[in-house]
This record gives C-alpha cells, sequence and structure tokens, in this order.
C-alpha cells in the first residue's frame, strides 16, 4: 500500500435484508512519522500561540500535540457551544480561577494558506473538578508545560473555513 493514500471509508450499515455498505461515512489519509518535537513551555506563554508560532519556524504542516503541565489563573478554555442559539454556534467561554493541572491532546494542521492550526482540547483540573475544553480562547501556562509534537509526512489535509459555523475544520483529501 502507498505511503500516500485518500480515500472515504465504507462502513456496514443494518437494514432489514442485512447489512449494506454506507458510503462517505469518514475521510482518511494515510501518511507516516517525521520529525519529533520536545518543547519545554515558560511561565506566561500562550499555549495555541507558542506552538503555532513554533511549527512556521520549523516549517511543521500537520502534528500530533501534547501538552502536559499547568495553566495560569485567567485561562480560558472552550466549553461547547451556546445552546440557546440556534441562528449560529457561539462559544461558550469558560474562565480557570487559580493554576490548574493540564493534560491536553491536539492536531496541528495547516490552513488553506499553509499557516498551521492547532486544535487542542485541554482537561485543567484544580482542587478534586475538572473542566473540559478547547484551548483556542487562551490558555497561559503557569510555571512550566511540557509538549510533544510528532510530525506527520506525506498526508493530504487542509484547515478549510466552514461558511456554516465560521470554523477552521479539517479537511481531508487532494486541494481543489
Amino acid at each position: 500500500m502507498s505511503a500516500r493514500i485518500t480515500g472515504r471509508h465504507l462502513a456496514l450499515a443494518p437494514t432489514k435484508d442485512g447489512f449494506h455498505f454506507k458510503g462517505d461515512s469518514m475521510q482518511y489519509t494515510e501518511g507516516r512519522m517525521g520529525r519529533v518535537f520536545v518543547l519545554r513551555l515558560e511561565d506566561g506563554e500562550r499555549l495555541n500561540d507558542t506552538l503555532e508560532a513554533f511549527a512556521r519556524d520549523h516549517h511543521l504542516a500537520h502534528a500530533l500535540a501534547f501538552y502536559l503541565g499547568g495553566s495560569a489563573s485567567g485561562s480560558q478554555v472552550v466549553v461547547g457551544p451556546d445552546a440557546n442559539r440556534a441562528d449560529a454556534v457561539v462559544p461558550l467561554v469558560h474562565m480557570l480561577s487559580g493554576s490548574h493541572e493540564v493534560l491536553a491532546l491536539g492536531t496541528l494542521i495547516a490552513d488553506e494558506e499553509g499557516a498551521p492550526v492547532l486544535h487542542m482540547h485541554a482537561a485543567a483540573g484544580r482542587e478534586g473538578r475538572a473542566t473540559v475544553g478547547c484551548t483556542r480562547a487562551g490558555v497561559d501556562v503557569w510555571l512550566v508545560g511540557e509538549v510533544v509534537l510528532l510530525e506527520i509526512l506525506e498526508i493530504e489535509a487542509r484547515r478549510r473555513k466552514d461558511p456554516k459555523s465560521g470554523f477552521q475544520l479539517l479537511t481531508v483529501g487532494p486541494e481543489k
């Protein structure tokens, strides 16, 4: 099998007569692992901004990102859309009060212009309570943060602006 494949997954769906293939249920691309980076982030650095700048500086278009460390008081995470707004996707933002322990996982995928965009979700805990959300609202490092970036090579993936939500969503497959 080639190291560079794009396609659509066919899933089996039950019917009264047995099963049939349900197409177009998943987009995928296959690549291989490239460089591995280990970073130490310093107190006050903004997580998404710092990782996106590092990716630009190191020509990193696709990666898996892990974060282990703390978040400073006042950091913010997106905790879901506002259910009271049917007319638009409006993010609910939660501010973290006090420093928190954080474990996060994300993907770093370039947008249509080639700029790396981090999509990371974090679990942040303090005193037996936890919050889970997207780091795009602004997570600042408390004391020290550790990051591992695993570069993914030879894939066809981009973040493209979705006109309905306004978000930069993952699109897999060749450029159109």
